[in-house]
C-alpha cells in the first residue's frame, strides 16, 4: 500500500487534475482504515481534499464516483453526499459491482438493511470472484446486524474472514456478535487477535476510529456494548 501511494503521488504530480488518481488515493486510505491500519488526521484530511477534487473533475467517471463518494461518507459521515455520488455512478454504469457495494453500505448507514442487502447481493452477482469480495460479505454482515439477524450476520462475518482473515472490520464484528450471542470465550479469543493488530485499542479509541459519524445510533450502541462484553477496556 505504501508503494502504491508513492506511485499515485507521483502520478498526481504529473497531472494534478487527473481525477482517477485523486479518487484512488482516497480509496487507499479507506482500505487502510477498514483493513489493518490507522489513518492519521493529516492523511484523512488529504484524502477528503482529493476526493472532493476528484468529484469536481470526474463527474462522468464511474470509478471516480464510487471511490470518492466512499471516502466522503467514511471520513465525514456525510451519507447523503456519498449516496449522491453512488447513485450517479450507477446511472452511468449500472453493472458496477463496486458501486453497488458502496450503495449497499450507504443504505446500511441510513438504517435501511433491506435495500442494503439487495444492493450487496447484486454486487456479488455481478462480480462473484471479486478481489475485494471480503468487503461485500462484510457489508452483508453489517446489513444483517442492522436487521437484527445476528446469527445470519455471523455467518457472513465468517465468510468474510475466510476470504481475508485479518480484515479489521470483520474482526470487530466477530467480537461483537459472539459477545451478544453468549459465545464469550470466542469473543475474547477474537478480541485478542484484534489487539495483536491494534495494541492499545480501547472503547474510546474504537469509537473515534471505527464507529465515528456514520453508524446508525442504535447500531453504534449495539457494537459498543458488544466490545464491552468481550472485555475491551474503556481507556
Amino acid at each position: 500500500m505504501a508503494r502504491l501511494l508513492t506511485c499515485l503521488g507521483r502520478a498526481l504530480l504529473i497531472d494534478p487534475s487527473y481525477a482517477p488518481v485523486a479518487a484512488l488515493i482516497g480509496w487507499c486510505r479507506v482500505f487502510q482504515r477498514e483493513g489493518w491500519q490507522l489513518v492519521s488526521e493529516a492523511e484523512a484530511t488529504d484524502a477528503l481534499r482529493l476526493a472532493r477534487q476528484a468529484l469536481e473533475a470526474g463527474k462522468d467517471g464511474p470509478d471516480v464516483l464510487w471511490m470518492a463518494g466512499h471516502v466522503i461518507l467514511l471520513f465525514t459521515g456525510d451519507v447523503a453526499g456519498g449516496t449522491s455520488a453512488f447513485d450517479r455512478d450507477l446511472m452511468l454504469n449500472p453493472n458496477s459491482a463496486h458501486a453497488w457495494m458502496a450503495r449497499g453500505f450507504a443504505s446500511y448507514c441510513q438504517n435501511r438493511p433491506g435495500p442494503a442487502i439487495e444492493a450487496l447481493e447484486r454486487a456479488m452477482r455481478l462480480s462473484p470472484l471479486d478481489p475485494q469480495s471480503h468487503m461485500f460479505t462484510c457489508g452483508m454482515a453489517f446489513a444483517h446486524v442492522a436487521a437484527g439477524q445476528y446469527e445470519e450476520a455471523l455467518e457472513w462475518v465468517d465468510r468474510s474472514l475466510r476470504e481475508l482473515p485479518r480484515y479489521r472490520s470483520s474482526m470487530y464484528l466477530k467480537v461483537i456478535l459472539c459477545a451478544h450471542l453468549g459465545r464469550l470465550d470466542e469473543a475474547r479469543e477474537w478480541l485478542g487477535r484484534l489487539l495483536e493488530i491494534l495494541p492499545g485499542l480501547t472503547i474510546t479509541r474504537y469509537k473515534a476510529t471505527f464507529a465515528a459519524g456514520w453508524l446508525p445510533p442504535q447500531v453504534a450502541a449495539f457494537y459498543e456494548t458488544g466490545m464491552r462484553k468481550a472485555g475491551l477496556p474503556e481507556e
